[in-house]
C-alpha cells in the first residue's frame, strides 16, 4: 500500500467518529435536571407562599358605619370604630379613632388622630395654652380644627374619606388632607 493510500484510510478512520452523547454526559445531563426538577419541588411552593398574598385581588374600600349624623356638631368629638385588616394571611379588626365634626358651611369631616411629626395621638382642646386645637402631647406640634399644622409637624393632619348614607356617618381610608 502506498503511503498516500495509507494516509487516506487514517482520515476515514477519523472522519467516522460517533458524533452521539458519551456516557459521562449522558450521566451528567440525566443527574443534573434529576437535581433540578427536585430543587424545583422544594423552591417553588416556596416562592408561591411568599408572593401569594400579593397576587391576591385587592376588595372595594369599605366604608364603615360609625355615628349618626344628627350627633356631629362643630366641635371635634372623637368616635371609635373597627376596621377589618388583613395582613398576608392574618386577619384582623384594629379599633381606630377618629375626630368627626362640622366645618362652617355644615360640612362633615373626619380627622386621623395621629401626629405628622413621629406619630403620636392628638387630642382636641386639651392643652389650655392652645384653646380649640388639636395639640400633640409628646413633642408640641398642634393644629387647627381643620388638622393644618401650626408648630413643629411639616404636615396637617390626614383626614378620613367620609359618605353619609341614610343618617349615618360613614367612614372610608385616609388619605392626605387636601383641604387646608
Amino acid at each position: 500500500m502506498s503511503e498516500q493510500e495509507h494516509e487516506n484510510q487514517e482520515s476515514n478512520h477519523k472522519m467516522k467518529k460517533r458524533r452521539g452523547m458519551s456516557r459521562r454526559q449522558f450521566l451528567s445531563y440525566t443527574l443534573g435536571g434529576a437535581g433540578a426538577f427536585m430543587a424545583g419541588g422544594v423552591v417553588i411552593p416556596m416562592l408561591r407562599f411568599a408572593i401569594d398574598p400579593v397576587l391576591q385581588a385587592r376588595g372595594e374600600s369599605n366604608f364603615i358605619k360609625v355615628v349618626e349624623v344628627d350627633k356631629i356638631t362643630q366641635e371635634p368629638s372623637s368616635y371609635s370604630f373597627q376596621v377589618r385588616q388583613v395582613d398576608g394571611w392574618y386577619t384582623s379588626e384594629p379599633e381606630l379613632i377618629a375626630w368627626i365634626s362640622k366645618d362652617d358651611n355644615g360640612n362633615i369631616f373626619a380627622l386621623s388622630p395621629i401626629c405628622k411629626h413621629l406619630g403620636c395621638a392628638v387630642n382636641w382642646n386639651t392643652e389650655p395654652s392652645y384653646p380649640n386645637q388639636y395639640f400633640c402631647p409628646c413633642h408640641g406640634a398642634h393644629y387647627t380644627k381643620e388638622g393644618e399644622s401650626l408648630a413643629i409637624a411639616p404636615a396637617p393632619l390626614d383626614e378620613y374619606e367620609v359618605k353619609i348614607e341614610n343618617g349615618f356617618v360613614y367612614l372610608g381610608p385616609i388619605r392626605p388632607n387636601d383641604n387646608v
